[in-house]
Formats: C-alpha cells, structure tokens, sequence
C-alpha cells in the first residue's frame, strides 16, 4: 500500500504525480514557498510535499501567479520508502525540512533510491560533512547532484569567493557573511541544534576546530558601524574548498546584522557551553529546543528589499597578491529561493559540472549563479580590489 498521500486541486495517484521533474519537500515553511515562487518563475512544474498537507496548501496557495505554474500538494510519511515512492520519477530534490541532522538521512537516501539529484539549504556544517562522508560517493556513481547548503548565507559567499580565486596564487579566504533581519523558525531551529556540535575552519587543507563561544567584532563594508559575528557552525566553505586544490585555509565569521539579536545568540552559546552540554543527550534536545521555540516560534513577514540587505566579503590573500570581493545584496531568503529554483532549472536541461558531493559553484559554476541573482535584483555588481 502507498505511504503518501495525493492532495491538490485534481485527484491524482502516486504515479501520476510522479511525473512532476521537480519535488520541494518541507513547503510548509519559509524558504520552501520561495523556492516555490521562484520555480514559478521558472515555469517549472512541481511537488510541494511535507508531512501535513493542509500546511503546505496553505503556504503555496499563498504565493502570487501560482495557479499559472502546474503543481501538485502531496501529503508524505517522513520515510525512506514513502519519500521513495513520491520521488520517483522526479528529477530534483529540493528539501527544506531541518534540522538537517535529525531528518535530512531519509530524504538523502530516498532521493538516492529513486536516481535523483538532492539539494537542500541547510546551515549545519556537520551535516555537510556527514553527507560527504556517506553519500558522496554513492551518488557519483548514479551520476546524480549531492549538493547540501545552497543558500544565500553559504553560496553567495561562495561565490564571491570564487570572483576572488579567479586570479591565480591566493590559497587564503577570510569569508564574512551579514545580513540584516530575523531568523525564521527553521533556521532558529538549526542554530540551536549546531551548538552541539563540533565547528571546524580549514588550516592547510587541514580541519581545525573553533572554541564553541569564538566571537568577532567585525568591520561591515559600506558602513562605519561594527558587527557581532561567530563562526556560525563552522560554514559550508570549509568543507566546499577542502576540495579545491587552489585553497589551503578558510575562516567564516557571520551573523545578522541587530547587535542585539548576536548578543543573544552569543549569550545562549555561553549558558549552553556552562548549563546544558553537562546534560545527557535527550535533556540537551529538549532545553534548546525551549529556547529555541521562545525566540522564533512563527513565520516572519515577507522580506522587504529596502530593509533586509545583505553583505558577503571575501579578503583572499596568498604569498604575491592580495583580494577582496565585496557583494551587496537584499532579501537573503529570496536569494535561497532563487538559487534553489535556478539550480533545479539547469538540472533539468544539462548534466552538473560535477556529480557526486559538490557545491553549487562547483556544479553549476559562480558566474552562472551571479548572473541569476543579478538578473532578479537580488545582488549588486561585485565590488573588486586587487593588490598585486
């Protein structure tokens, strides 16, 4: 008997609904109605699935022009062989359903089984690295995408990271990633959750790890005021440019840009390192799960491009020269949405510039990913300087 359920405005099977190339599981958050905006856009017809279907038909049916884009609301079991069953025949996987660490294995897996490409959007460097480690190779095979952390706080950076290394001799990235709002409930959710575990910077193509309470005060590019930042789990970029013979060391500093919001987050990091990491397991779960519920316990308002910008800086440096790349940009959750969209849209029409575990610069290339952000007004002209 199948373990999904079929619900959208026309009654369809299972095997009907399969023939959609695109699945976004976890549409009843935030960024999956983005995503879903934005392969509207797109013209690409989608699942939007989750594990209450009544949620995310509320969500789609309140993205604009929807009725324009064919699609489909399917209700699923958070299994492997449910996801198997709803994936097949789908060509991407987009997955926003985090914490990635509890409940992105199924979704890996079941993508994997049905001979998918897998995307997701986590911030959760140890789950970046346990994807590599489990599945990087599995998926190589298939010739399939394995790509977790496209997303605006981890691939923008990347990108202008990638501006940087264009000039030959830097093995150096100083990255810092800002951005002006308010985490949504899942991304609250994933901040308390990589407190538990271990952050690592590269340091000659070596892992290295950060004191759990490591804070910066940071100068902001285009303001005179300082920032807050931490390591914020250690990034995606560690783990991307461990890969990239050019690069020897990486360090992330990021945050949001309300010293208030930092201040709390640092504090929680100081009560968590003294209060709850002596707890077992199980009582850990559950205290920062409290905390995490009474900081951001529903969805934020939509992203407004004259408040909510953004900021990622790359100072790359190596023995004879000397970087740094500045993007400017607006609405960072719609930039996760665009990237998500545009990476399942060259997927369906070309093979990635790499299979297996790679980022989103390495399989579909940084230029190409400027330009789409470009061309929706979500990043500004890279601003460039070069000592040589």
């Amino acid at each position: 008997m199948s373990d999904t359920k079929t619900t959208s405005t026309k009654t369809t099977s299972t095997k009907t609904t399969s023939k959609k190339p695109v699945v976004v599981y976890g549409v009843s958050g935030y960024t999956g109605r983005l995503i879903v905006e934005y392969l509207r856009e797109y013209n690409i017809p989608f699942i939007a699935a989750g594990r209450d279907a009544d949620r995310v038909r509320e969500v789609v049916e309140r993205v604009p022009g929807i009725d324009t884009v064919d699609y489909e609301v399917v209700e699923v079991e958070h299994t492997v062989e449910a996801l198997s069953e709803l994936f097949e025949g789908a060509k991407v996987v987009c997955n926003t359903a985090g914490p990635f660490i509890k409940f992105g294995s199924e979704v890996v897996e079941a993508a994997l089984a049905a001979g998918a490409h897998y995307m997701d959007t986590t911030g959760e460097q140890d789950w970046v690295m346990h994807c590599a480690e489990t599945w990087g190779d599995a998926y190589a095979e298939k010739g399939l995408l394995l790509s977790p952390g496209i997303a605006q706080m981890y691939t923008t950076g990347e990108i202008a990271a990638n501006i940087a290394l264009e000039e030959p001799g830097l093995d150096t990235l100083d990255i810092l990633v800002l951005w002006r709002g308010f985490p949504t409930y899942a991304s609250t959710q994933t901040i308390f959750t990589i407190l538990k575990a271990n952050h690592y910077y590269l340091q000659q193509n070596e892992y290295v790890q950060w004191p759990l309470t490591t804070t910066f005060e940071v100068n902001v590019p285009g303001q005179h005021q300082t920032a807050l930042a931490v390591p914020w789990g250690g990034t995606s970029h560690p783990v991307w440019f461990k890969q990239d013979p050019r690069v020897a060391n990486v360090k992330v500093a990021g945050g949001v840009m309300e010293r208030a919001v930092m201040e709390g987050v640092i504090a929680t990091t100081k009560m968590f390192e003294e209060q709850i990491r002596p707890l077992d397991p199980a009582a850990q779960e559950a205290a920062l799960a409290e905390i995490a519920g009474s900081v951001q316990a529903g969805m934020p308002p939509r992203e407004n491009p004259r408040i909510n910008n953004s900021v990622d800086s790359v100072m790359a440096s190596g023995p004879l020269g000397r970087a740094h790349v500045v993007l400017h940009g607006n609405s960072n959750y719609k930039q996760t949405g665009l990237l998500q969209a545009y990476s399942a849209y060259s997927l369906l029409q070309q093979a990635p510039l790499r299979v297996g575990f790679a980022s989103a610069c390495q399989a579909f290339g940084h230029r190409a990913l400027l330009g789409q952000l470009r061309s929706f007004g979500l990043v500004l002209k890279p601003q460039v300087t070069r000592i040589d």
